[in-house]
């Protein structure tokens, strides 16, 4: 299935400065492995050394969280529209 994957700006290094690229997978997980085939260095920006997702690094599928779906499980239906988006914190 083809996706397309919506890439935060701090993580733009690894995509040529590219705001959004394709990616091919029928779950998450391959998608991530297709990103990392395509762009060397960003699964190790989105999982952990245990594989799984970074804690504070959200990701959706369409419109919908994967932490409250199948995580790195997820559907990516074909045309699916995924979002990186890293935790940001502040305050004062």
């Amino acid at each position: 299935m083809s996706v397309k994957v919506r890439i935060p700006t701090i993580l733009r290094t690894y995509t040529g400065g590219r705001a959004e690229v394709p990616a091919d997978g029928e779950n998450l997980s391959q998608v991530i492995a297709s990103l990392e085939q395509n762009h060397p260095g960003i699964a190790a920006r989105v999982l952990d050394d245990q594989g799984k997702l970074r804690r504070f690094v959200n990701v959706y599928v369409n419109d919908d969280d994967v932490r409250f779906e199948s995580g790195l499980e997820t559907a990516t239906p074909d045309g699916a529209g995924i979002s990186i988006i890293p935790a940001v914190a502040g305050g004062c």
